[in-house]
Formats: structure tokens, sequence, C-alpha cells
């Protein structure tokens, strides 16, 4: 669920800014403005991952939150990188996975404000558009290459152990340092006699969610990148988070990075495995009692999980459909106990926004999906390039397998912005050259400025690297 005072994008109305975090936030605008711009992902991934989302400054009525100073600057320096050179901003240009980005936020925003129809709700879903656009492509601008994947995937090794040593303080000592900086509390809660820790996020299921989604990145880094003693110590990291976090959706998560991976001797035959596993939802809908969706309810890892409830949820969600399918609905809590709470990422997609911003966000996924294959199905052979692009798509995965217990309304949305961003820029090259061969000429695939840099983001060498 989405804490009553971040509704509309809003926050606690007093500042709230630990002199740590200042510092932190002073030295990583610095960095963001005078750092060559490989190296601005270090500060903004630490910075945003990093702080606890209430910490903020509350001028007149405005919430400055630090990941909104560090977005804003962060555009400060794409307008200064723009007007002083003539490169593309983004590898590949605007592409289909920007576009239903961008649809995505601003269907959401609009139905809020529709639903709403308050000052406070226009006020809001600014905010929250400068948040999700204005940090998707700020990332976008600054991963842009092979190389900027392996740094951004480095960076989240120490963000990723940083918060590890948190969680596991938190379970040893029963006390959250993070909490002593203000934003998340500083004894964590209990369930079923299990401590929950949370170190920086906003709930334990999306700190451990958090764990395991960054999985894949650290096998890519042990794989393809050829930095071990990262990929090992990112590896341990994520398993103390997903442990301590103590969330059957961390679990699920974490196991599907593991599972997606497995599965990559069966990559020419996905084709006809998803069209399998598609049947045999429909057919097990077909011979059970209740809706396939129930199967959710035998999830239950970790002792206390709310798996019913999840699965109870899609149930009302479908239910009531026309309730929520115009522009959403804030009236879900009379479906059911508990059903306020957008514990699955697509409910609360169209509890929020409506249909339209729900058939948005599926569509990002699926052509964020469609953008690996493509790309894998490209340079078939070259186990290199195909082990980082199916590492990629099992990230993406292990993401689609949290959203089914869990909705992103912390700084997590910024990992999730991350790996959308790495997509586009490990399948941009390789597309760009497919499109070249297609149309047998220079004809540009997702701007008119690729038409004569056809490697780009390349343009150094003229060439696509090897990834080796």
């Amino acid at each position: 669920m989405v804490p009553k005072h971040f509704q509309f994008g809003g926050g606690v109305g007093e500042t709230l800014l630990h002199p740590i975090v200042l510092v932190a936030m002073v030295v990583s605008v610095l960095l963001m403005l005078f750092l060559p711009r490989k190296y601005v992902i270090v500060p903004v991934l630490f910075t945003s991952l990093l702080v606890p989302l209430a910490q903020q400054v509350f001028v007149g009525g405005v919430h400055l939150f630090v990941i909104r100073v560090i977005i804003l600057v962060g555009c400060l320096r794409m307008l200064i990188t723009k007007m002083s050179s003539q490169d593309e901003l983004l590898a590949g240009g605007f592409n289909s996975v920007d576009k239903w980005f961008t649809l995505w936020a601003v269907f959401r925003a609009l139905a809020t404000i529709v639903l709403f129809a308050s000052s406070a709700s226009v006020i809001g879903e600014c905010g929250f558009l400068l948040d999700v656009i204005g940090g998707y492509f700020l990332l976008r601008f600054l991963i842009r290459d092979y190389e900027d994947i392996s740094r951004a995937a480095k960076v989240l090794v120490f963000v990723a152990l940083v918060a590890a040593a948190g969680m596991f303080n938190e379970r040893i000592h029963f006390q959250n340092v993070f909490g002593f900086i203000g934003g998340v509390p500083i004894v964590p809660s209990v369930r079923a006699g299990s401590i929950r820790a949370q170190g920086p996020f906003m709930h334990a299921i999306l700190a451990g969610t958090f764990g395991g989604t960054v999985l894949s990145l650290f096998f890519w880094l042990w794989k393809v990148a050829k930095s071990k003693l990262l990929a090992v110590i990112g590896t341990i990291s994520s398993t103390i988070i997903v442990l301590s976090a103590a969330s059957s959706t961390a679990i699920m998560a974490f196991g599907a990075s593991i599972f997606a991976m497995c599965f990559w001797p069966f990559r020419k035959k996905m084709r006809k495995i998803r069209w399998g596993i598609l049947i045999l939802l429909l057919s097990l809908n077909v011979v059970m009692k209740a809706p396939v969706w129930f199967l959710i309810a035998r999830v239950d890892i970790v002792s206390g999980s709310t798996s019913y409830q999840r699965a109870f949820l899609i149930d009302q969600f479908v239910r009531h459909f026309g309730d929520w399918y115009l522009v959403g609905t804030y009236q879900s809590e009379d479906w059911g106990a508990d059903m306020w709470d957008h514990t699955n990422q697509f409910v609360a997609e169209g509890e929020t926004g409506g249909l339209a911003t729900l058939i948005c966000f599926i569509a990002m996924i699926s052509v964020s999906f469609a953008m690996i294959g493509k790309a894998r199905k490209a340079i078939e052979g070259d186990k290199e390039k195909e082990w980082m692009l199916w590492i990629l798509g099992a990230a993406l995965f292990s993401h689609i397998v949290g959203y089914f217990g869990i909705s992103y309304f912390d700084q997590t949305r910024f990992a999730w912005f991350a790996l959308l961003a790495m997509i586009s820029a490990a399948t941009a090259p390789i597309l760009a050259s497919e499109a070249v061969k297609d149309t047998g000429s220079n004809a540009p695939l997702f701007g008119p400025r690729l038409a004569n840099r056809p490697t780009f983001p390349y343009p150094a060498t003229g060439r696509v690297p090897s990834f080796r």
C-alpha cells in the first residue's frame, strides 16, 4: 500500500533532513554536475536507493524529497549536455519502451487528477510525473552502452552491500540503523515471531524484492563482465537482504531470477514454452473450483504470509472491473477486508489509473521482452552477448514475479527504471544494425540522427563492441 502521507506524491508536513543526508545530497549534486557523464550513475544510484524516501525539505507546501533534488539536478545535467553536444541523449533514441512508459505515466497522472478533481491531486501528480518521467529518462541518459550497464551493476553491488549490512544488523540487534536518519522506523516489524528487516526502504517486502531482483545482474558480473569478486559480494548481499526481509514475495523474486537463468538451455524454444504455460493456466482455470489466480493462495514460503489476501485482491479486482476501468477508483476498500492494500502492482495500476494505464504498463513490459528476444536472435552464436541479454530478461522476469506480491511505492522503482534503461542500452546497437541489414541502407530505427551513426551509442570507435 502507499502510506496516507504519501498520497498525491506528498510527505510529512515538515522538513525531515538529517545532517548526514544533507551532506550526502550536496556531495551527490556536486558530483553530478562536475563528473564525466559516465560516472554520474554512481552518486545517482547510491543516493536514490540508500536515502529513505521520506527525507525531504518542506518549503511553502512543496515537498522537495532528496530523490527529487537528485532528479532535478540530473535534468539540469541533461540540458547542459544537450546544449553542448550533438549526440543523442538516449541510447537508440526515443524507442518503444520510452513511448509506452511516457503514456503510462501520463495516463496514470491524468486519471488521478480526474478521479479526485482537486488542486492537491494536480500538485501531487506533477510531483509524480517529475519522479517517474524525470527519474526514468535520467537513467536512460546515464546508461547508454555496455560499459554503463557494467558500471551500474557494480554500483548496485555496493548499494546491496550497504543495505544488507544494515538489514543484518536489524535482524540481530532488533534496530534499524537507517531509522536514526529518519523516514523509516528504528524498531522493525515482527510477524509470526520473525523480524522483518527493511533497511532504508519503506517496507520489508520492498527491501526484499530489491534484493531478489538484482541477483540476476550480479550473475551477469560473474558470467559476462568477469568481475567475480563483486559478483560474489553482490550475491551474498542479495541473499542476506532477501532472508532478512522474511517475505515470501522477496523469496519468490529471488527464486524467479535463478529459475529464469536456468532456462538458458531452452532459449530457442521459449515461444513453445510460453504457449504451453498459457494453455496450462487456461486448462487449470477450467478444472479448478476457483479461478486460476487462487493458485497464489497456496504460496506460503514464510510463516504468516498473506497469500490468500493477494489472490482475493485479484479476484475482487476482476469482479469489480466496472468500478475502476475508466479512471481507477478510491473505493476498493469497500470490496472486502484489506482490499485497500495494493499488494499487487498490476492491480495498483488499474485501481490508480484505469484500464488505459494498466494496458500501457503491460505493453511496456511486453515490448521490453520483445526487444531482448529480437536482439538475442540477431546475435545468436555469440554466447557472451546472448548471456547478457538473457540475464536482463531474467531480471525483468523477477520483477514481474515481485509485482504479484507488492506494488513499488518507494525508491525501489528506481531499480526498475535502471533495468529498463539497461535493456534499451543493450539492445539499441544490435537492433540498429539489424535495421540497416533489413533496409539495405542506413535508414534509422529509432530516430533521424541514427542514420549517419548506425552503431550508436558507440560513435568513438565506429563499431559495435564485442561485449568481451
